[in-house]
Parts: structure tokens; sequence; C-alpha cells
């Protein structure tokens, strides 16, 4: 008989498990996600993308505002699940809940674990300049990330990478990774092992102003941050008291003159025409998008703006 799965996930990130499970052909019999959110410029009321997932294929859907809610976890247990698969749902699981599968409830966790354990796994890996991460499959305990784990697998990080693409990447990985060790999980032939207390490190929860640009920060340092708040929150600075967003960054070597947020014309022997003075060096303009404006070139945004060379981002 197949065993009896609830999954839980939100995200365009817990989209590939599912998927995996249902074309393995696992006994799906309910799915978890986030209640419909108003989303975009036009507040329009928004499914999650795993929501979408089930009901295109006829699973039934659950949207609890939250797990601890009343009748909750009677209700889950109504489906009466073997196991659990979380990928990314977004709400902390309940020991009650927890407790209810005789197989467990296992997640599916975007870093090598126990490093980046929290909210921003991807975003904290390429932040922290970290060439390799990767993708756990872990038995979740009443701790944030804190289980034993069952199987993991390293993703490179590219220096072209954000956190969208590497988010893309990690998601396929994870559910490559989930097919492989469900079925061995399942008839026990995996022991799950700690987790080193002495490895652990936490990423903290995104804010939209953290993608604030302090130009005094490094040259590395800003390219990261604008490939990490790629694509939320985004990176930004303030140009004539106008939000200025920074599509695509290069960091450049050698030291030149000028403040922190100068910004600079470039010779012809750099790719990239324009530049901004950093804490230590420069960081070249790719692409910009002001605010009220289309995303554009740095070459055309510096045509347009014939103020711009010279000026100081805020």
């Amino acid at each position: 008989m197949s065993k009896r799965i609830i999954f839980m996930g939100t995200p365009e990130f817990a989209v590939p498990s599912l998927e995996a499970l249902i074309r393995s052909n696992y006994l799906v019999v309910a799915v978890y996600t986030q209640p419909d959110r108003k989303a975009g410029r036009g507040q329009a009321v928004m499914s999650s993308p795993v929501k979408q997932l089930a009901l295109s294929h006829e699973l039934q859907v659950v949207q609890p505002e939250n797990l601890k809610g009343a009748g909750t976890v009677e209700g889950l247990a109504k489906f009466a699940p073997d196991l659990i698969v979380v990928a990314a749902f977004g709400q902390i699981i309940p020991a009650e809940i927890l407790d209810l599968p005789k197989l467990g409830c296992l997640n599916v966790h975007p870093s090598l674990l126990p490093r980046h354990r929290g909210a921003s796994p991807i975003t904290t890996a390429i932040l922290q300049g970290d060439e390799v991460t990767g993708v756990t499959i872990m038995l979740l305990d009443a701790g944030m990330d804190t289980g034993p784990i069952l199987s993991q697998r390293e993703v490179p990080i590219s220096t072209e990478d954000t956190t969208g693409s590497l988010g893309i990447k990690l998601a396929q990985a994870g559910a490559q990774l989930l097919t492989e060790t469900l079925p061995l999980w399942i008839d026990g032939q995996i022991k799950p092992q700690p987790q080193e207390e002495s490895r652990a490190s936490y990423s903290k929860v995104i804010n939209k102003s953290d993608g604030e640009i302090d130009w005094r920060l490094s040259t590395l340092e800003l390219w990261r941050c604008v490939r990490a708040f790629d694509p939320w929150p985004g990176c930004y600075a303030w140009w004539q008291g106008k939000r200025l967003k920074l599509g695509q960054v290069m960091p450049l070597e050698g030291e030149r003159s000028g403040e922190p947020g100068e910004v600079i014309a470039l010779s012809l022997s750099v790719p990239v025409p324009v530049g901004v003075k950093t804490g230590d060096g420069v960081l070249g303009l790719l692409r910009v998008q002001l605010e009220g404006k289309k995303e554009m070139s740095a070459e055309e945004f510096v045509r347009g703006q014939r103020d711009f060379i010279g000026s100081r981002l805020l």
C-alpha cells in the first residue's frame, strides 16, 4: 500500500518537490499552503504557486491561517498521514503535528545544514560569499532547522547567481534529492545524523530596508548585496530625491579618488560606462531603474541624464 503523504509548501521553491511526489506516484492525500494573499500593484488576490499546482492535479488543498488554530491539528489527523513533507511552508510546525505521522516530518531545506539555518539561507549564502551551498533533507524537530539530517547534496554558487537563479537550482536539487531519499527512509535504510551544533549559523529575516545601499561598504560586499537581494527587496540608492534601483553591477579593481557614492565616468578599457565610488574601490553599473521609469542599461541612462556623472548617490 502507498504511504499517505501530506505536503506543506507555499512559494516557487516548493513546487518541484510537490511535482516530484506527484510524478513518483506517492499518495498525496492533502496539500497545505498559505492562504491566498493580495499581491502586486493592483493588489489582486493571488493563490500560492503550490496551490495552483495542487489544484491542477485535483489534490485537496488546505490553507490554515495558523497551524495552531482551533481544529487544525484534528483536521490534519483525519488525513491519517504516514509522512509529512515540508518545503518552505512559511509557518512553524507545532509539536502536535510533528508527532502525528509515524514516519515523521521531512523538510527540504536550501542550505547545507547546520550552516544558514533560519529564514533566508539562499540570500545569506550569497551575502557571505559562499562558493558552495546545497540542500538538506532533514527530520523536523521542535527547533529552528535543528533536526537530524537524512541526506545532503552540494550545489555550486556561480559569480552570476542571484537569489532568484540560485533558488531555482536549489529547488530542483531538493526535489531530486527528495525522490532519492524518500524510498530509503520509508524502507528504514537511513539512520538520521545529528547536526554539529558547533558549526551552526543562522540567517535573518530579510526586510525591504535591507536593500538600501551603504556606499561605505566594500565593492565586493555591495556586489554580493545586489545579487543577494535580487529579486527581492532589490538594491537601491537615492538620486535627486528618487529611488534608483541597481539591476546589474560589476565589481571593479583598483583604487580611485572620490567619496563613497560619487558617480564617475569610466575609461573605454572598462566594460561598463559608469561607476560609483565605494568604501574601497568602484562598483560598475550595468543596468539601473529610476523610480517611475523602466529598467535600462546604464549607458542609456547616462545619455538621458547628463548630470548623473559627478553627482553623488545617497
